[in-house]
């Protein structure tokens, strides 16, 4: 697909150094824009940056740590002094770390947390005032959490994933009633089963062999059909915000 109102567009796209981030910054790129690749592997990111400018590209690798403030706050000095303001944020970097409840890994918690809800908000400080300077000057602004089903369908032992998912879809709309009067377009994607290395994070074997068991049972989205429906979501006229979107493999219920 070709998205000509990207061109010229400068993003920020974190967890992009594998997975859905890496396949939305190759296509964000492709199509024009400026991207700012962040993420902690330093080593990936250097390579997506090379294989992007190869291709006749604009990239930045810039790596970044969400949980750490001060780390949030010097990647955002890096990517203003090379790209000036950001107009589209892409909020992908996330981990899910199953176990249940009752194991009591106040680690696992406290790392999704940071990660996925915490992490988030740390990014979007970092680059509102970038987003309704845009928007303030008639540009398009895109704000994009990449969110889960887990948000709203129920999975055994995955209840502290599902809460933090839950969290950024809620704190999606919340910032719709503060950022749509200003004419920023906030956006939450919601895919379910997906070919990414999100599972390869868990440490739980018989969970680990039941989320393979799942791959082996349907066909799953490949990280790409992530990227698509992130750069069909935010080539949209300025003025249509398409607000939450769940995206499945076809035979996922």
């Amino acid at each position: 697909m070709n998205y000509p109102a990207l061109a010229d567009r400068t993003a920020v796209v974190t967890g992009a150094a594998s997975g859905m981030g890496a396949a939305t910054a190759r296509l964000l790129a492709a199509q024009g824009a400026r991207v700012a690749l962040l993420a902690r592997r330093t080593d990936r990111l250097e390579a997506l940056a090379g294989e992007l400018t190869a291709a006749g590209g604009q990239a930045l690798a810039v790596t970044a740590d969400i949980t750490d403030q001060a780390s949030v706050d010097a990647a955002a000095t890096t990517v203003h002094d090379t790209y000036g303001r950001v107009d589209l944020v892409v909020n992908n970097a996330g981990v899910m770390l199953p176990n249940p409840l009752a194991d009591g890994r106040l680690d696992e918690w406290t790392r999704m947390i940071d990660t996925n809800l915490t992490g988030a908000l740390r990014v979007i400080r970092a680059f509102t005032p970038d987003l309704t300077a845009a928007a303030a000057d008639g540009h398009t602004a895109d704000l994009v959490n990449v969110s889960s089903i887990a948000s709203h369908v129920l999975f055994p032992n995955y209840a502290v994933y599902g809460a933090t998912k839950a969290a950024l879809t809620q704190l999606s709309a919340a910032l719709r009633t503060e950022l749509g009067p200003r004419d920023v377009r906030v956006s939450t994607i919601e895919p379910g089963l997906t070919d990414t290395e999100l599972g390869g994070h868990i440490d739980n074997a018989e969970l680990r062999e039941q989320l393979g068991g799942m791959f082996t049972a349907m066909p799953a989205l490949a990280a790409e059909d992530i990227a698509d429906l992130i750069a069909y979501t935010v080539s949209r006229p300025r003025h249509v915000n398409l607000r939450q979107s769940v995206i499945l493999p076809t035979r996922q219920a």
